[in-house]
């Protein structure tokens, strides 16, 4: 018993010495490291205080910072050996180039890494960096088509590389190869699945390449993330509103604008698009407190002048509103009203309704204490110039269906030859700014 107990003592022991000296050694080490950086620093300030154009120590020094990612003090290095590489053999002008561009990237100087790194594309166009770090810096430059370029040539060299995927695919998405980028977006979130830049832009992509259907699942889950919430929310806004599903549409605006510091340009997007959305479901009131809102920030944005001009108007006039923008029921309606008090202190009896997908005519009979008559009243909702074409098809309803005369309305202008084609000619012609007075003289009578 007691030799087990003395083993155990002695095992123990060794086991102590055995873990300090471990210890020791593994300080000694860490030591060593520093000493070595310290070391190089100082044998290059003593080479460099003699000249200052040393090449053995602007190389360590280089080599030192570049190996530490510290970009601002090996830029000032590595420019400087670039300019003296000419003049000293022991410097690497292909070396100095490339790096003194990739520290100009780093620093965010495109211009100074363009002329470095396509200097040291010249050298070695081959070489797997010196072509994608200029592929970054053409990028940078929004030279998008170049960097393409190079990153696929990059990627030529060094297939395996898949740290080109990112940069290729944004490349192409900005510079509108939708479908190229599409694949190269995808292998970036193969990658790094929370990479929200390449979700929103790869669901843009097949956007424009006609997949709306799986981009809305993505543009929906990104509706709340900070940075690429409101532009998802304008493109789910967008696809909703095109498939005229609008209150889904104001949904995604409302969210998209209660947003934290939405860029300027995407908050006035979803702001008139929004009010456009209004305006589709009668909410003129709505929309135009919208349109006010834009003119804060910008007096001429888009057609917002215009736009105010023609939906004020509408929102003080409800017949004219219910006239150029209501369902189809409701025209007729109001069609049938207008025709009805056309003539003041008249008896009118409508005979016949015929509704199509571009106007509403009415045929009547109409009695005054002087004369009886039969009319034809047709209504466009058309807001653009008539010409002499539809007033001539009309005159000839007119005459085929024996009336004796005939009342034609548009919401927007006629054309001078439609006019003089009504000269002489048993027809009125009744534009926008006539049919404005007729419509608020009922919103009087009633």
């Amino acid at each position: 018993m007691e030799i087990v107990i003395a083993v155990i003592i002695i095992l123990a022991v060794l086991g102590i010495v055995l873990s300090v000296s471990t210890k020791k050694r593994g300080g000694s080490g860490k030591g060593k490291k520093q000493k070595n950086r310290a070391q190089i620093m100082k044998e290059a300030g003593q080479k460099l205080a003699k000249d200052p154009h040393n090449a053995d120590a602007l190389t360590a020094l280089g080599n030192l910072y570049f190996s530490e990612r510290n970009w601002e003090k090996a830029y000032p290095i590595y420019e400087t050996m670039s300019n003296l590489a000419d003049k000293i053999r022991n410097i690497d002008p292909f070396v100095a180039k490339l790096r003194r561009g990739i520290c100009a990237l780093k620093l965010d100087k495109p211009d100074d890494a363009f002329e470095s790194l396509e200097s040291a594309c010249t050298m070695r166009p081959t070489d797997f960096d010196a072509n994608y770090y200029l592929g970054q810096a053409l990028y940078a430059k929004d030279d998008y088509e170049r960097a393409i370029s190079c990153f696929k040539k990059a990627l030529a060299i060094k297939p395996e590389a898949t740290v080109i995927n990112t940069p290729l695919g944004f490349a192409l998405y900005k510079a509108k190869h939708f479908r190229d980028s599409i694949q190269h977006l995808r292998r970036t979130l193969d990658e790094n699945p929370d990479n929200k830049e390449a979700l929103f832009c790869m669901a843009d992509a097949m956007q424009e390449c006609g997949y709306a259907d799986k981009a809305i699942k993505v543009f929906l889950h990104l509706r709340p993330d900070p940075e690429f919430g409101p532009r998802s929310c304008l493109s789910a806004g967008n696809y909703h509103a095109k498939l005229e599903k609008l209150d889904k549409a104001v949904q995604d605006y409302q969210i998209g604008l209660k947003h934290q510091n939405i860029p300027q340009d995407i908050r006035l997007e979803i702001l008139y698009r929004l009010a456009n959305v209004y305006f589709m479901m009668n909410a003129i009131s709505n929309g135009m407190s919208l349109l006010h809102e834009i003119q804060q920030y910008n007096q001429s944005y888009k057609d917002v002048p215009q736009l105010i001009d023609k939906y004020g108007e509408l929102n003080q006039n409800k017949n004219l509103q219910i006239y150029l923008m209501a369902t189809t029921s409701d025209f007729v309606a109001l069609c049938r009203k207008i025709a009805s008090s056309y003539y003041k202190n008249s008896f009118a009896k409508i005979t016949d309704v015929s509704v199509t997908p571009q106007s509403v005519e009415i045929l009547m009979d109409v009695e005054t204490p002087k004369w009886q008559d039969t009319e034809v009243f047709r209504f466009y909702r058309s807001t653009s110039s008539t010409g002499e074409f539809v007033a001539r098809e009309f005159h000839g309803r007119v005459m085929d269906s024996k009336a004796n005369r005939g009342v034609l309305f548009v919401g927007g202008t006629f054309s001078e030859d439609a006019r003089k084609f009504a000269e002489n000619r048993p027809i009125d012609l009744v534009d926008k700014v006539s049919l404005t007075k007729l419509l608020k003289q009922i919103d009087a009578d009633n």
